[in-house]
């Protein structure tokens, strides 16, 4: 059975990508930090039909992600569809001029380096069967700096120029590296959680570009 890893699963986005991807047949493995909720997540998905755990990891630990994943592979299967979309911390949207060189680190650990990880953990059974996914959820920052959130401004591009690298690298071995740029809360968008993750299924089934815009990026400025 293939697997479904999920870096930042939650209740919201999280839940219906796992949902979307489960009616195709995938496991779900769902890893965040908190066991307790990932542990009752994944018996939700489970009462639904579907196969699911957690596996509690911070994505600022590089070597307990992979550790994560590698388990996860193990009890689930290999991973061939990784969502990298761990939600960044209040403190990542001060303002410029109060980022700190601690906290832009922080944040590149957070975005960046927790990517560059936890791809270094699923490529190698990604390229070795020539098919997979990575999808990469990112905020507007991604695509466009913003002062007044100078820590995602800092580390999303960092994340995006990684990604759309192994987008460029990988094209030709079956593998997809995708992102999708959610600019502002999907509440106060005009899509639903179920819509969103449609478009996640759709965007990394298919050989396509590398970005997509879930809206344009001035829909989401507040």
């Amino acid at each position: 059975m293939p697997t479904l890893a999920i870096v930042g699963a939650g209740p919201g986005l999280g839940a219906a990508v796992a949902r979307r991807f489960g009616r195709e047949g995938f496991a779900i493995a769902l890893i965040s930090r908190d066991q307790a909720r990932l542990d009752a997540l994944a018996a939700d998905l489970e009462r639904e039909g579907l196969t699911a755990r957690g596996y509690a990891a911070d994505v600022r630990d590089g070597a307990g992600l992979e550790a994560a994943l590698a388990r996860a592979a193990a009890d689930l299967g290999p991973v061939a569809a990784l969502q990298y979309s761990p939600l960044p911390s209040r403190d990542y949207l001060h303002p410029v001029l109060d980022l700190t060189p601690e906290l832009a680190l922080e944040a590149l650990r957070f975005s960046a380096l927790g990517l560059i990880h936890a791809a270094r953990a699923v490529l190698p059974a990604m390229r070795e069967a020539g098919d997979g996914s990575i999808v990469l959820i990112n905020g507007g920052t991604s695509a466009q700096a913003r002062a007044g959130f100078a820590g995602t401004s800092v580390a999303f591009p960092a994340e995006s120029a990684y990604g759309e690298m192994l987008h460029e690298s990988l094209a030709g071995e079956g593998v997809r590296v995708v992102q999708l740029v959610i600019p502002g809360a999907i509440p106060k968008l005009r899509y639903t959680l179920e819509e969103v993750a449609e478009r996640i299924w759709e965007i990394q089934a298919a050989p396509g570009a590398f970005r997509t815009m879930l809206i344009p990026l001035e829909d989401g400025r507040e």
